[in-house]
């Protein structure tokens, strides 16, 4: 395994039973009501939630669409351990990589990507698979870190010595041009200080 990866992987088995409550999580549920509220004004009869973590977004759709068939996967086998004493089998969990994801292609109608991307080493083959499960009209949406340019910057050089397996942080415009190959209609837009949405279309 590509040692980001491992890095990423060992980081989130050691946070993972408190995540949920710990600073580590707070910027990934800040981006729930943004996601929930994309989520609502599209078809989302099945979700896969990439990068899942502890499943606390699919235990919010599932809340607030309890119609829809949620599939979560993740690198941390602890975070699906706590996803799966919180959500039991009400949701299939995966352990996988997201750049190779284990899943048919145009499985899935909603793909969530949330605070999960800047780990990916190489995000153009995550991007490509996101792509593949979707259907054809599937829609992509991701929530990530992001920073003004000059301290992404500086970030950048340091963030692939971390131990937390952070590889790299993207602007709006960074991440639309990586999803643009995959996806058509791909917009984006900062959410408070640190935050960005993007979407597409498969």
């Amino acid at each position: 395994m590509n040692d980001c990866k491992t890095r990423s992987g060992r980081a989130f088995d050691r946070q993972a039973w408190t995540y949920d409550t710990a600073r580590f999580g707070s910027h990934a549920r800040g981006l729930y009501p943004v996601l929930l509220e994309q989520l609502a004004q599209i078809p989302h009869g099945s979700v896969l939630d990439v990068g899942c973590g502890t499943g606390e977004l699919l235990r919010e759709v599932g809340l607030r669409f309890p119609e829809t068939a949620r599939t979560g996967l993740d690198l941390s086998a602890n975070m699906l351990a706590v996803a799966r004493e919180k959500l039991g089998g009400a949701v299939e969990l995966v352990q996988g990589d997201a750049e190779r994801l284990p899943f048919a292609d145009g499985r899935f109608e909603v793909l969530l990507c949330n605070d999960s991307f800047h780990h990916y080493p190489n995000p153009g083959a995550a991007a490509a698979e996101f792509a593949r499960v979707l259907q054809p009209g599937g829609v992509l949406l991701l929530g990530d870190c992001t920073a003004p340019a000059g301290l992404r910057g500086v970030a950048n050089l340091f963030l692939p010595l971390s131990g937390e397996g952070d590889v790299r942080l993207y602007s709006g415009a960074e991440l639309a041009a990586l999803l643009e190959p995959h996806f058509h209609g791909v917009e984006f837009r900062r959410v408070g200080r640190s935050s960005l949405l993007v979407w597409g279309v498969r």
